[in-house]
C-alpha cells in the first residue's frame, strides 16, 4: 500500500503528466455531462429504456446516452463506422492504400475523409434514431418535420464535438481519445448494475452475489491475458561497419498478437446476428419456421444464436487478422534492414514462416474471444441479471481491458521517462498500441 500512494505521488509531481491527466478528466466531464442533455422538443418523462439488441449495445457504449435522447445520442459510434469502413477500404481500394503509404500527409487526407463520412453517416442515423428508438408520445413538438430536421443537426453537432473531445484527450490528454469516451461510457453502468445485482439477490443470497464477484474477477484476468498475450519472434540483424563503427547485430523479436484483430470480430459478428431475426420478422406472419428463427435469433441465450455467433467470430478474427497483419510486408522490411529469423531464408520463406505462426496462434485466439463474447449469455442463463450479466464478457468487457492497460501504458512511460519506479514491481506493461518489433 505504501508503494502504491508513493507511485500516486509521483505521477502527481510530473507537471506534464498531471496536466494530461487533469486535461483527460475535465473533457470526460463534459462528455458525461451532455449525455443527460435531452434533445428540445423531447419529454424525458416519457422515454423508455433500451431493452437488449443493437439499442441495449449502443445504450451500453454510450453511457445511457442513446436511451436518454440527449444531444449525444448517437455519440462517438458514427466516427467508429467511418473508421471502419475506412480501414476496409485501404485493404481494397488502391487509392487508399497509396495515401497511407505517403506518412503524415497521407493520414491526414485520410482522417479528413473519416470527419466527411462521419457527418454523412450521422445524418442518416440521425433520422433512423428519431424514427426508431424515440417514441411517439415522447415528442412534444406538433410539426415533426421541423422537430426531425432540428434534431438532426443537433445529433450531427453533437456526434461532431464528441469526436473533438476525443481528439483532445488524445493530443492534450493521456492518449486514446475516442477509446477512451467508449470506456467511460461502459463504466459509467457498472456501478448501477453492481447495486442493481447486488440488491436482486438481498441478504439471503449474498454468498452466490459474492461467487458472482469473484467469478467477474477471474473472467476479467483471463481477458487480460488474452490481450497481452504475444509470441515473439527472434530477428537477428546482420552487423555492419561504418567507417570505424559497428551497427547491428542485436536480437530483437517480431510480437505477434494472440488477439491481433483486438473487439473487431465481435462488433462485425453482432452487426450480422441481427439480420436473421430482421428478415424472418418480414415473414414472420405467413411461416412458422420464420416465426421459430426470428424467435430464436432474438433470444441472446438460445444455444443456436450462441453457436452461429460464436462461429461468426472465430471466421472474422481469421479474416480480421488477415487484412492488418501482413506477413509479406513484414518480411519485406527485415530483409530491408538486413534482418533474418535464425534459420529461417530471407524473402518469400520468412514471410511463409510469420504466416504459419500467425495461424496457430490466431486459432486458440479465435476461440478464446468466442468464449469471452457469448460469456454473458451464460451469466443470464445462471441467473445474473441483464445489466450485469454484461461485463461478464463480449465487446463491452474487451474495451474496457484495453483501454485501461493502454492508459496504464502511458502513465507507465512517463515515469520510467522521469526515471520513477514504474507501476508493476515487475515486468512492464503492454498495450495494443506496441512496435512491430521490440528490443
Amino acid at each position: 500500500m505504501k508503494k502504491f500512494f508513493s507511485t500516486i505521488q509521483n505521477i502527481f509531481s510530473i507537471e506534464e503528466l498531471r496536466v494530461r491527466i487533469l486535461n483527460t478528466l475535465g473533457f470526460l466531464i463534459i462528455f458525461r455531462l451532455g449525455s443527460f442533455v435531452v434533445l428540445p422538443g423531447v419529454d424525458p418523462s416519457k422515454l423508455q429504456e433500451s431493452a437488449g439488441g443493437i439499442f441495449g449495445l449502443l445504450d451500453t457504449f454510450l453511457g445511457g446516452a442513446f436511451s436518454n435522447a440527449s444531444i449525444f445520442g448517437l455519440g462517438i459510434m458514427p466516427y467508429i463506422s467511418a473508421s471502419i469502413v475506412l480501414q476496409l477500404l485501404t485493404v481494397a481500394v488502391p487509392y487508399f492504400q497509396k495515401l497511407q503509404k505517403e506518412g503524415d500527409s497521407g493520414r491526414k487526407k485520410i482522417t479528413q475523409i473519416t470527419r466527411v463520412l462521419t457527418i454523412a453517416i450521422t445524418l442518416a442515423q440521425g433520422v433512423s434514431y428519431l424514427t426508431v428508438a424515440i417514441p411517439a408520445e415522447a415528442i412534444v413538438l406538433e410539426n415533426r418535420t421541423l422537430f426531425t430536421m432540428a434534431a438532426v443537426i443537433i445529433l450531427t453537432a453533437g456526434t461532431i464535438f464528441c469526436m473533438w473531445l476525443g481528439e483532445k484527450i488524445t493530443d492534450k490528454g493521456i492518449g486514446n481519445g475516442i477509446s477512451m469516451l467508449i470506456m467511460i461510457g461502459i463504466i459509467s453502468r457498472f456501478p448501477g448494475s453492481l447495486v442493481a445485482e447486488g440488491l436482486s439477490r438481498g441478504m439471503s443470497q449474498m454468498l452466490i452475489f459474492i461467487i458472482e464477484i469473484v467469478a467477474l474477477f477471474f473472467v476479467v484476468m483471463g481477458v487480460v491475458l488474452l490481450t497481452q498475450a504475444v509470441r515473439r519472434i527472434p530477428v537477428q540483424y546482420a552487423k555492419q561497419v561504418v567507417g570505424n563503427k559497428v551497427y547491428g547485430g542485436q536480437r530483437q523479436y517480431i510480437p505477434l498478437k494472440v488477439n491481433a484483430s483486438g473487439v473487431m470480430p465481435i462488433i462485425f459478428a453482432q452487426s450480422l446476428m441481427f439480420l436473421p431475426a430482421m428478415i424472418a420478422g418480414l415473414w414472420a406472419d405467413d411461416s412458422d419456421l420464420a416465426q421459430y428463427v426470428g424467435a430464436t435469433f432474438s433470444n441472446i441465450q438460445s444455444w443456436q444464436y450462441n453457436l452461429v455467433f460464436a462461429i461468426l467470430i472465430i471466421l472474422f478474427t481469421f479474416f480480421y487478422t488477415a487484412i492488418t497483419v501482413n506477413p509479406n510486408q513484414i518480411a519485406d522490411d527485415m530483409k530491408r534492414n538486413g534482418g533474418f529469423i535464425p534459420g529461417i531464408k530471407p524473402g518469400k520463406q520468412t514471410s511463409e514462416f510469420i504466416d504459419n505462426v500467425l495461424t496457430r496462434i490466431t486459432l486458440p485466439g479465435s476461440f478464446f474471444l468466442a468464449i469471452v463474447a457469448i460469456l454473458p449469455a451464460f451469466a443470464m442463463t445462471a441467473g445474473v441479471n441483464t445489466g450485469f450479466a454484461q461485463f461478464y464478457g463480449g465487446t463491452s468487457l474487451l474495451i474496457m481491458v484495453g483501454v485501461i492497460l493502454d492508459t496504464l501504458q502511458q502513465i507507465e512511460s512517463y515515469l520510467l521517462m522521469r526515471h520513477y519506479d514504474g507501476l508493476m514491481k515487475s515486468g512492464r506493461l503492454k498495450g495494443r498500441a506496441q512496435n512491430a518489433a521490440v528490443a
